[in-house]
C-alpha cells in the first residue's frame, strides 16, 4: 500500500509540474532564451578580453570592396536557394502557384525570420498570410511550412556532418578536440540519415521512438538535399569573403560556421544573436585574428541579414509608383509586398530600434565629433545622443503593433523615426543610420492605408515573447558598452561628465535611459489591472443583430435571438461578433455576421478586448475564409470537424441514390404523420403543445436544455421563428424550428424535438419534408450542422490535433456517437466543408474547448448531469 501511495503521490507531484509549466511555458521560454543570451554574452566578452573596440572598427574598415560586393552576390545564391525550399514543399504537396508569387512570398519569408527568429513562426506567419490569398488550404500550409523546416534542419545537419568528417583533424586543431572522436559522432550522423533516408525511400513511414515520419520519396530527398547544401554552403560563403586572408581552408570554416548557425537556432534567441557569434570566435579564435573575425561578423549581419530585408522594404516601395505597378509581373509581387506590409516592417522597425540602441552606447568619430562641435551646442549632442536610444526602444515596442495593423502604432513609429532621423544626424552625422531612417519612414507613408486598425498601441500589454526581445536587445547594448569601454576605470563621476571628447558618460546615461524605460513597459505589461467583463446583451442589441442576421445568408446567425451571448458591433455598426465568457475564455461562435469588410477590423477589436480583460480570444466553428483574418490577429487553427450542406436546388428523391429517403417519407405517411410548418404569427396558438413535446423530450433522454452553439426552449425564442411540425391523428408529435434569412441562400434548424410516441422513421420523415418545403420556397442550400472531428487529416505527418481527433472520431463512441452523426448526415448526399477552432496555441484550444462545453451545456452542473 506504501508503494502505491508513493506512487500516486510522485504521479500528482509530476502532473502539478507538468500544469505549472504549461500555464507558464511563455514565461518560462522567454527567460530561458534571456538565460542563454547572457551566458553567450559573458562568454564572448571573456573570449574577446585581449580586443579593443577600435581595432574592430579598423578591421571593418579594412575591407575591400570586392570582399563585400562578393559577399552581396553569395547572398543572392544563398536566397534563391531558400525560395527553391518553397517551391519544392508547394511541389510534395501537390499544388501549383504562380512561380514569381511563391517566390516573393518566401523571400520575405526568410528576410523576416533569418532577422526576427523563431523562423518557423514568424516565416510561417507570413507563409500563411500569402499562401491562403493563392488557394492553398491551412492544412497544405501547415505542410509546406513543416517540409521547409525539416528540410532544413536536416539539410544542416547532414553537411556539417559530411563536412566535418573530411576535414575533422583541422576543426581537432582548432577546438582541441580529438579528430576520432569527431570523425566517429559526424560517421554516425550521417549512418543515422541515410538509413532513415533508405527506409524512407518512396515514402515510406520511419520510427523514431514514438514519433512516426513520413519522409519524401528519393527524388525529393536528394533534391531538396542540393538545395539545402547550396544554401548553406552560398551563406557561409558570405562570411567567408569577408574574413581576413588566412591559412583556414573554406571546408573546416564550413564546418564550423554550421555548427554555429545550428546552435544560433536551437537557441531561440531572435536572429542567433551572440549565439552564432560567440560560437565563432571560439571556434575560430585559434586561427584567425579576433579583432578581424569581429569586424567581419558585423558585417556578415549587415549583408546576410539587414540588407534583404531592406532590398523587401524597396520593393514594397516601388510597388507604390505607378511607373512600376503598372507592369503586370512587378504588379503581382507588389500587391503581395503591400499585403505583407505589416509584418516587414515589423521585423524592420525591430531592427531599426536595435540599431538605434546599439549606436547610443558605441563613440562617435573623432571627425564628426570634431565637426559638431563647430555647430551643435554640447547640450543638443548630449540630448540626442541620450533621446536616441530611447527611440530605438520605443521603434521595437512599435514593432508588435505595426505587425498587427495598429494605426496608433503606425503614428508612434512614424514619430520615434522621424525624430531619431533628426537626432541620428545631430549625435553623429549617421548618414547611413539616417538613410535606413529614411527608407522606414518612406514605407510607413506609402503603406499607411495597411494601417487601419483603430486600437490603441498604448493600451496594449507585450507578450512574454516580446519581453524576451526586448531583454535580449537592452543585454546586447550593456555588452557592447562594456566591451567599447573596458579600458574606462568606472567612477560616480561619469554620471555627471558633460563633454565632447567623453564617450563613455554618454553611453553610460543611455544604458540608464533603457534600463529604466524598458523596466516601466515590463512592469506595465506584467502588473496592468485585468479590465471588468462587458454587459450583458441589450433588448435593443438583439433587434439591431437580427436587423443584421436577415439580410445576410448564414441561417446559423439566427441564434443570437437567445439572447444569451454578448455582442460585439463593428464600427459602422454594419455586422457583429457573438461571444460567451467561460472562465478566462472570451468564445466566437462562428464567422462575425454581416457586412464581411467588417471582418478583418472586427476580429482584431474582439481579439483585443479578450487581450485586454486578460482572457483568451477563441473562434469557434468558423469557416476557412476567416482564417487569414484570424492569423493576422496572432491565432491558430485547428480543426474540429466538417459542416454538411445539401444544395436543395438539386435536391429530388428520384432514383436509387436517396432511396432509403424516400422509402422513410413513404413510411411515415403510411403510420398517420402529416407535415407542415407554422409561420411565426401562428405559433403562440401551438406553443402549449410544443413545451408539452419539448418537456416530455428532456425528460425522456434525462437532459436538460443546451445554450450558446445550440437554442433552448424559450418562448421568446420559439415565437421568432417558423415551426416545422409533424402530426399524428391531430397531435403534435414532433417540431422543429426554422432559422431562415431574407436571402433565401441558407436555411437550417436548431431544436429538434419528438414525444415518446413518436412513430419510428420521424426523423427521417422531418428532415425530408423540410427540405422539399424550402425548396419548393426557393431556399439554395440546408445547413446539416457540424459532424465533430470528422474530415480530420490522417496523414503521417498530420498535425497531434488532427491525429488525437482522427482517434477520436474512430475510437470514441462511448463517448460521442461521432460516426453516427457523421453516418446519419451522409444519408442527405451533402457536401462537407471544414470547421476549425482558432486560438493562440494548442494549450489554448484545449481549455476553450474546456470551456466551450460548459458554455453549450449551461454551466458546470450541465457538463456533470448532461
Amino acid at each position: 500500500m506504501a508503494d502505491k501511495s508513493e506512487v500516486a503521490q510522485t504521479e500528482t507531484a509530476e502532473a502539478e509540474a507538468e500544469g505549472f509549466f504549461a500555464r507558464h511555458r511563455p514565461y518560462i521560454t522567454a527567460a530561458a532564451i534571456t538565460l542563454i543570451f547572457v551566458m553567450m554574452t559573458v562568454a564572448i566578452y571573456q573570449l574577446t578580453s585581449e580586443v579593443r573596440y577600435d581595432d574592430v572598427i579598423a578591421a571593418l574598415m579594412g575591407t575591400s570592396i570586392t570582399s563585400i560586393l562578393l559577399a552581396i552576390l553569395f547572398t543572392a545564391l544563398s536566397f534563391l536557394a531558400l525560395i527553391w525550399y518553397d517551391a519544392n514543399a508547394i511541389e510534395y504537396i501537390g499544388r501549383k502557384v504562380p512561380f514569381h508569387s511563391m517566390a516573393a512570398t518566401a523571400f520575405a519569408a526568410y528576410a523576416i525570420g533569418n532577422t526576427a527568429g523563431f523562423g518557423p513562426l514568424s516565416g510561417g506567419a507570413i507563409r500563411f498570410r500569402a499562401y491562403s490569398r493563392l488557394g492553398l488550404s491551412p492544412g497544405e500550409i501547415a505542410r509546406v511550412i513543416a517540409f521547409v523546416t525539416l528540410s532544413f534542419g536536416l539539410g544542416l545537419l547532414s553537411v556539417s556532418a559530411i563536412s566535418t568528417f573530411i576535414v575533422a583533424p583541422r576543426i581537432a586543431a582548432i577546438i582541441n578536440v580529438d579528430a576520432a572522436v569527431l570523425r566517429a559522432a559526424a560517421l554516425a550522423i550521417i549512418a543515422i540519415l541515410v538509413l532513415g533516408a533508405y527506409f524512407g525511400r518512396n515514402g515510406k513511414a520511419i520510427r523514431l521512438g514514438s514519433w512516426r515520419l513520413r519522409l519524401p520519396d528519393s527524388r525529393t530527398s536528394s533534391r531538396q538535399f542540393l538545395v539545402s547544401a547550396l544554401d548553406i554552403a552560398a551563406s557561409a560563403s558570405v562570411l567567408y569573403v569577408l574574413l581576413p586572408e588566412t591559412h583556414l581552408g573554406w571546408p573546416t570554416f564550413f564546418a564550423i560556421y554550421a555548427t554555429a548557425v545550428g546552435l544560433g537556432v536551437l537557441s531561440h534567441v531572435p536572429a542567433g544573436l551572440g549565439v552564432f557569434e560567440t560560437v565563432m570566435v571560439a571556434g575560430l579564435g585559434n586561427a584567425i585574428s579576433i579583432d578581424q573575425l569581429l569586424g567581419s561578423l558585423v558585417l556578415y549581419r549587415v549583408i546576410y541579414h539587414v540588407l534583404p530585408l531592406v532590398v523587401a522594404i524597396l520593393v514594397m516601395i516601388a510597388s507604390e509608383m505607378k511607373q512600376f505597378a503598372a507592369r503586370p509581373l512587378v504588379s503581382d509581387i507588389g500587391q503581395l509586398a503591400v499585403r505583407l506590409a505589416p509584418p516587414l516592417l515589423s521585423a524592420y522597425a525591430m531592427l531599426l530600434g536595435a540599431m538605434l540602441i546599439f549606436s547610443s552606447v558605441t563613440p562617435t568619430p573623432d571627425s564628426n565629433l570634431d565637426f559638431l562641435a563647430n555647430f551643435v551646442p554640447l547640450p543638443i549632442i548630449e540630448a540626442a545622443h541620450f533621446l536616441t536610444s530611447i527611440m530605438g526602444l520605443i521603434l521595437v515596442v512599435s514593432s508588435r503593433g505595426l505587425g498587427q495593423r495598429l494605426d496608433g502604432a503606425w503614428w508612434i513609429a512614424l514619430v520615434a523615426a522621424s525624430a531619431a532621423l533628426v537626432f541620428s544626424l545631430l549625435k553623429a552625422i549617421a548618414v547611413f543610420e539616417a538613410a535606413f531612417l529614411g527608407i522606414f519612414i518612406a514605407a510607413l507613408v506609402a503603406n499607411m492605408r495597411s494601417f487601419n486598425r483603430h486600437a490603441s498601441l498604448i493600451k496594449q500589454a507585450l507578450g512574454p515573447s516580446w519581453l524576451g526581445a526586448m531583454t535580449v536587445i537592452v543585454a546586447g547594448a550593456a555588452t557592447i558598452l562594456l566591451f567599447v569601454y573596458r579600458d574606462t576605470d568606472y567612477s560616480h563621476a561619469l554620471w555627471w561628465q558633460f563633454e565632447f571628447s567623453e564617450e563613455a558618460p554618454r553611453g553610460l546615461r543611455a544604458v540608464l535611459g533603457l534600463v529604466l524605460a524598458s523596466s516601466t513597459i515590463a512592469i506595465f505589461s506584467l502588473m496592468r489591472p485585468v479590465r471588468y467583463k462587458p454587459d450583458a446583451i441589450q433588448a435593443d442589441d438583439i433587434v439591431k443583430a437580427t436587423s443584421i442576421v436577415m439580410q445576410q445568408d448564414e441561417a446559423d446567425a439566427n441564434l443570437v435571438r437567445m439572447g444569451d451571448k454578448h455582442v460585439m458591433f463593428s464600427e459602422t455598426g454594419n455586422a457583429f461578433i457573438m461571444y460567451g465568457i467561460q472562465g478566462r475564455s472570451w468564445i466566437a461562435f462562428t464567422d462575425p455576421v454581416g457586412d464581411e469588410e467588417d471582418f478583418p477590423d472586427l476580429v482584431w477589436e474582439f481579439v483585443e478586448a479578450a487581450r485586454s480583460a486578460g482572457a483568451r480570444a477563441a473562434f469557434y466553428q468558423i469557416s476557412p475564409s476567416l482564417l487569414s483574418h484570424c492569423a493576422d490577429a496572432g491565432l491558430r487553427a485547428f480543426k474540429l470537424g466538417e459542416l454538411a450542406l445539401v444544395n436543395l436546388t438539386t435536391f429530388e428523391l428520384k432514383g436509387g441514390k436517396l432511396a432509403n429517403l424516400r422509402q422513410s417519407l413513404s413510411r411515415g405517411a403510411r403510420d398517420g404523420l402529416s407535415f407542415e410548418v407554422i409561420d411565426p404569427p401562428q405559433v403562440p396558438d401551438i406553443l402549449d403543445e410544443l413545451k408539452q413535446v419539448s418537456d416530455g423530450w428532456l425528460t425522456h433522454h434525462n437532459t436538460r436544455e443546451k445554450r450558446f452553439s445550440l437554442g433552448a426552449f424559450e418562448p421568446d425564442y420559439i415565437l421568432s421563428q417558423p415551426v416545422a411540425v409533424l402530426r399524428k391523428d391531430g397531435k403534435i408529435t414532433a417540431f422543429a424550428n426554422i432559422m431562415v434569412t431574407d436571402t433565401k441562400k441558407e436555411a437550417t434548424i436548431d431544436l429538434m424535438r419528438f414525444s415518446v410516441d413518436a412513430p419510428r422513421g420521424s426523423m427521417d420523415f422531418l428532415f425530408v419534408s423540410i427540405m422539399q418545403h424550402l425548396r419548393e420556397a426557393g431556399y439554395e442550400s440546408f445547413n446539416l450542422g457540424m459532424a465533430p472531428m470528422s474530415g480530420m487529416s490522417k496523414r503521417d505527418i498530420a498535425p497531434v490535433w488532427d491525429r488525437i481527433g482522427g482517434t477520436l472520431f474512430e475510437h470514441g463512441e462511448r463517448f460521442y456517437n461521432f460516426k453516427g452523426l457523421r453516418a446519419f448526415k451522409s444519408k442527405f448526399h451533402p457536401k462537407w466543408e471544414p470547421r476549425y477552432l482558432a486560438v493562440q496555441n494548442g494549450a489554448d484550444a484545449a481549455l476553450a474547448l474546456m470551456d466551450v462545453t460548459v458554455l453549450i451545456s449551461g454551466g458546470v452542473r450541465g457538463v456533470i448531469g448532461k
